[in-house]
């Protein structure tokens, strides 16, 4: 069964979603990769506020390719999550609930995961066409001097996504494997 989920996301909502979850976002998520998350996080250090409100945010680790004429981004397929591992655990206490990448996550971030009450989805990797295709808008935020790392605020329609940790603490990644394990 397929879970439409609509942005932003809240306790109730990121409460339904379960590990190994089909899921179809639609709504506000926000590019950052690593360059973005170190300059959000500078800004943190300084008490200052971010370039979004990260309340119920969901961010994309991503960085698009340009967008062909008529198209409202290019290639747009998610980069390896671990990269953000470092920044994940400070943004969820500022609200974040949904990120949305490709490759496992640390025991540090799967705890706050639980604790905040977030969520992490992956996106299929290799398929950055696929995922352009379900943005509608892209706006930039911030950073733009850093180019495809800069901070965009996408609109997308029925997005898929599997959910990988949900808030309970169960990784699809750990799971899948065990299956077919040989005992």
């Amino acid at each position: 069964m397929v879970k439409k989920v609509t942005t932003p996301l809240t306790d109730e909502s990121v409460a339904g979603l379960m590990t190994g979850d089909s899921v179809l976002l639609t709504g506000y998520i926000y590019t950052a990769r690593d360059a973005a998350h170190k300059r959000m996080m500078a800004l943190l250090d300084e008490g200052k506020k971010l370039p979004f409100d990260v309340k119920g945010a969901t961010i994309f680790y991503v960085g698009p390719a340009p967008a062909k004429p008529g198209h409202v981004i290019g290639s747009a397929g998610p980069t390896t999550s671990g990269r953000m591992d470092t920044y994940a655990p400070r943004l969820m206490e500022e609200g974040l609930k949904g990120m949305i990448g490709k490759g496992k996550r640390s025991d540090t971030v799967k705890d706050a995961i639980m604790k905040h009450k977030a969520v992490y989805f992956a996106a299929l990797g290799g398929a950055g066409a696929l995922a352009a295709k379900c943005v509608k808008s892209a706006r930039p935020v911030a950073y733009e001097d850093l180019g495809p790392e800069a901070i965009v605020e996408l609109y997308v329609e029925d997005f898929p996504l599997i959910v990988v940790n949900d808030m309970y603490g169960k990784d699809a990644y750990i799971e899948g494997r065990a299956k077919y394990e040989v005992k």
